[in-house]
């Protein structure tokens, strides 16, 4: 008896770690990890909205591998240029108030996409805007997604990014095009 209790706690152990490590269900995620495309389409869906609603936060959270992290990277107040690492609750719990609070609409302009067997590097260049019809974005700036493909999805290992400023302006290059 004992040891079929302990089997019983360790299968436990093992579906609430998968659980807490990010690892969302298949039906939940297999959409939106079906492609390069529909990962990001779905980043970006995730976040957007008008103020006062709601964000899908599990839907977020099912885009990710289990230990990915989110880095924003740009100017600091006392100089030089710095970046924050977060994991996936760090980055809701630092940013819901805000995209829900305030609306936020961001949409993929562009993009540059390298490849390799089960891995790929995207460039997501983004324009941000308070109202889904603002005639223009308050920011613009880069988001570097890094992809992992298990066989079955693609997920998120990290989005690293930055918002264009006067010391920081996107290139050209990065400003056209989806491939």
């Amino acid at each position: 008896m004992r040891t079929f209790t302990s089997l019983l706690t360790l299968c436990a152990l093992f579906c609430i770690s998968g659980a807490v490590a990010g690892q969302a269900p298949a039906s939940t995620a297999s959409a939106d990890g079906a492609s390069i495309d529909s990962v990001l389409a779905a980043t970006y869906d995730v976040i957007s909205g008008p103020a006062g609603k709601k964000r899908d936060w599990d839907r977020f959270r099912a885009l990710f591998a289990p230990g990915a992290r989110l880095i924003p990277t740009g100017p600091r107040k006392e100089g030089g240029v710095g970046s924050r690492v977060v994991d996936v609750e760090g980055y809701i719990e630092a940013s819901a108030k805000y995209l829900e609070g305030s609306g936020f609409y961001e949409r993929e302009v562009a993009r540059h996409t390298d490849s390799f067997g089960q891995i790929a590097q995207v460039f997501s260049t983004y324009e941000s805007r308070h109202k889904a019809d603002d005639a223009s974005p308050f920011a613009r700036g880069i988001n570097s997604f890094q992809l992992m493909n298990d066989g079955k999805r693609w997920w998120i290992v990290t989005i690293f990014w930055q918002a264009e400023g006067p010391s920081a302006q996107i290139p050209e290059k990065f400003l056209s095009g989806k491939d």
